[in-house]
């Protein structure tokens, strides 16, 4: 039911036009001809909502989507410049932990997936070279 309110505030100028219409159109056009005339705008008026629905849901995916990929990479440029700083922690089930100021890594050793934390989202990343460097990064701070 959001659509519909949506809809409404986005294309209310629609909702007005369609009213002025059919108020026209009861007023000068007689008899059965008249009532095929308002259903004929109604029906117009619900499948234009209705195809709305499916254009705000297409755009909410397309914008999520874009979301995600812009804070994937917000993060790894995060990992970069943060990579000094970096803290590598052994938990006792065998998972590890890197964190930064901003970026928290947590893994298992030999899996190709890990999660990352970044400004209090947590999505999971493919563990790429860039990741693995920062990594090992932080092994060699945490031995020093």
């Amino acid at each position: 039911m959001d659509f519909i309110t949506a809809f409404l505030s986005e294309r209310w100028y629609v909702l007005v036009g369609a009213l002025i219409v059919l108020f026209l159109v009861i007023k000068v056009v007689k008899t059965v001809i008249k009532w095929v005339f308002v259903l004929a705008i109604l029906a117009g008026l619900i499948w234009y909502g209705a195809s709305y629905k499916d254009q705000l849901l297409e755009l909410g995916t397309t914008v999520g989507a874009k979301v995600a990929a812009e804070a994937k990479n917000q993060a790894v440029k995060a990992i970069t410049d943060e990579v000094k700083e970096a803290k590598y922690s052994q938990n006792a089930d065998g998972s590890y932990t890197v964190s930064t100021k901003s970026v928290k890594l947590e893994g298992k050793p030999g899996s190709s997936d890990v999660q990352v934390t970044f400004m209090n989202q947590t999505f999971t990343m493919k563990l790429d070279d860039a990741l693995k460097g920062f990594i090992e990064q932080a092994k060699k701070n945490a031995g020093q």
